[in-house]
């Protein structure tokens, strides 16, 4: 199956995600941004997205706890891209707020830090729109406790319940 990622220069191959506003909390950022930047980095081949995801991690977790955090952060980007059975979408790295599938990756992993199994479940299937999750949620879990490990704890409300907008059915793309 072919993917179709929103490019980095703003062009997109599917009908665009509604925006939302980007968290005040540094946490959430870190997982919204990371997600779009290392995703958009495997997309293009560019470095330059991946090397400012570094510089932000850096500024925000330290030279130390960076290189850990970074890892997870790809292993779990990953995971998602070669697990996906739908279009995952990304905005462009300057746009102020997450599309629906960034605010999901935000949702699994708060999900993970907060022990929130089903509603975790629930995002990383819809993330990926196939319920065979496990190297997901694995990857999930190992960038959740990264983030936990350097003092990033997401909060409880990023959990995104199954009765979350999140979860409407999107339109087919013709």
């Amino acid at each position: 199956m072919t993917r179709h990622f929103t490019r980095a220069n703003g062009t997109l191959d599917a009908e665009p995600a509604r925006v939302v506003p980007f968290p005040g909390r540094t946490p959430e950022r870190l997982v919204g941004v990371g997600f779009r930047s290392w995703l958009s980095g495997f997309e293009t081949g560019d470095i330059a997205s991946w090397e400012a995801t570094w510089n932000a991690y850096e500024e925000t977790l330290g030279t130390d706890a960076t290189k850990p955090v970074i890892l997870a952060l790809s292993q779990f980007v990953r995971a998602v891209m070669t697990s996906a059975n739908r279009d995952i979408e990304i905005y462009p790295p300057q746009c102020r707020g997450f599309c629906r599938d960034e605010c999901l990756a935000i949702s699994v992993i708060a999900g993970c830090q907060h022990g929130q199994r089903s509603a975790l479940c629930a995002c990383a299937t819809a993330l990926i729109g196939s319920n065979d999750i496990g190297d997901i949620i694995t990857r999930a879990q190992d960038f959740a406790s990264g983030l936990r490990a350097a003092g990033q704890v997401l909060s409880p409300s990023s959990v995104c319940s199954i009765n979350c907008p999140l979860f409407m059915p999107r339109p087919k793309l013709q």
